[in-house]
């Protein structure tokens, strides 16, 4: 390793010297000592092309909220499938649980993690594969396939059959508490190891230990429930002895597994286009999907979400809501911000780029639930339902920009009836396998 190199006297007045004789610097400090730095770079003008209508635009129900949690994959999700339970029974308002889905995806996580602990449990302490497991513990993030790994185990429940609690909506302390328990654990399978004793068994009991746990934290799960609603002809309903999975057989009914792929976009040189991927050491259930997906072009990605939304079906999709939005407006928008006029900087970089420098990464998911289509068919802006709460831009529902999809959207579950023959030959590909610690390997939460 060459010693590193340290900043000359003489530079340092140079850099003084560069400052001193810009005037845009001089102005740029006044302004933000006392301004947040995205209002300083707003422009204004933008705001006409932002206006909430939009040429297609699905009829959806009331956003959700989830609370002080890492769980937008769930809620988004659960969107999606509540919308089937709305139609079938004629419901104005109705939120699926997802405390129960939470509860199910941390249980099959711990096993997950404890079973990827096993799994290398001949490493040493300080390789890279067991390093990033143990510091990454288990969070509230996820994807697609983990909640369809989910679904098609446990089922789904009304969210009257098993609210929220505090922990499952305020989750930074009961994380932080089971990380610190799978750690412990650890130390003891790998201590346990090396006196030759019964590792399965000793999983077994810490199993028992973390459900009690949960239990503790967000109520049991329930095995057998009544569903009981009022439509919206004011007439009421009682179906008794419902189990999970009976209820979503009846109510829901989509074949997630089977009829539902996840695309991604991403123009790296190390994932060609029209090839699968995996993501070793990512998932919760052992025993079910492995994460998968296909990478396409983004105008690809974008003509299969425009004509799912055409035909009237929602579409979930993954994104990183942490460069260019507006929270208080409701948007994200490249065109709303101008921060290389406001510095005098360019802050330009390709997608590929961003992916590869860990500039950016798939972040947040959501639902899109209209878009904007202008004279030749293209869209210019996006609906989006979002689960932050009813506070913020069109009471929930926020917008995305047509430059800001192509830039920062990374992700989109499809049906794939409307896959071309070439993208489902794609489909058939071998998936290759991607490190953890990959781009494509984040969680939305």
């Amino acid at each position: 390793m060459k010693p590193f190199q340290g900043i000359p006297t003489e530079a340092m007045k140079a850099f003084h010297s560069s400052y001193e004789a810009n005037p845009l610097c001089h102005a740029m400090t006044n302004v933000l000592y006392k301004t947040n730095l995205k209002e300083a770079s707003f422009r204004p003008s933008s705001l006409q092309n932002t206006q909430f209508q939009y040429s297609v635009d699905l009829p959806t129900l009331e956003v959700t909220d989830q609370m002080h949690s890492g769980r937008c994959w769930i809620f988004s999700a659960l969107n999606l499938l509540r919308e089937q339970v709305a139609k079938k029974c004629n419901l104005e308002k109705f939120e699926l649980s997802q405390n129960y889905i939470s509860f199910w995806d941390k249980f099959e996580k711990i096993n997950y993690f404890l079973e990827s602990v096993i799994c290398l449990i001949d490493r040493p302490v300080d390789d890279r594969l067991l390093s990033f497991i143990l510091s990454s513990g288990i969070a509230d993030g996820g994807q697609w396939d983990m909640f369809v790994n989910i679904v098609e185990k446990y089922g789904v429940v009304p969210k009257a059959a098993m609210e929220e609690t505090h922990q499952s909506s305020n989750t930074a302390d009961m994380n932080h508490l089971i990380n610190a328990k799978l750690r412990q654990y650890t130390a003891k399978l790998r201590a346990a190891a090396k006196e030759g004793k019964d590792l399965q068994n000793m999983k077994q009991n810490m199993l028992a230990e973390m459900y009690r746990f949960l239990c503790m934290c967000c109520g049991e799960p329930p095995k057998q429930f009544d569903f009981e609603y009022v439509d919206k002809d004011k007439k009421y309903h009682m179906v008794r002895g419902l189990t999970p999975k009976q209820f979503y057989q009846e109510f829901v009914g989509l074949n997630l597994g089977e009829d539902y792929i996840s695309i991604i976009n991403s123009p790296t040189q190390d994932k060609p286009f029209y090839q699968t991927f995996t993501v070793d050491y990512l998932g919760n259930v052992a025993e079910g999907r492995p994460v998968h997906y296909l990478n396409l072009p983004m105008d690809e990605v974008e003509n299969l979400i425009v004509r799912q939304l055409q035909d009237g079906e929602l579409v979930w999709f993954g994104s990183d809501v942490g460069h260019l939005g507006d929270r208080d407006k409701g948007l994200w928008c490249t065109e709303c911000f101008d921060l290389s006029g406001t510095f005098g900087m360019d802050f330009s970089m390709t997608k590929a780029d961003r992916l590869d420098y860990r500039e950016s990464a798939m972040n947040h998911a959501m639902v899109i639930t209209g878009v904007n289509l202008d004279e030749s068919g293209k869209p210019t802006k996006w609906k989006i339902e979002n689960s932050w709460s009813s506070k913020h831009g069109d009471k929930g529902y926020y917008q995305m920009s047509a430059s800001w999809f192509h830039t920062f959207v990374y992700q989109a579950v499809i049906h794939k009836k409307y896959l071309s023959a070439k993208q489902m030959q794609a489909l058939q590909t071998k998936p290759i396998h991607l490190n953890p610690w990959d781009p494509m390997g984040t969680l939305a939460d």
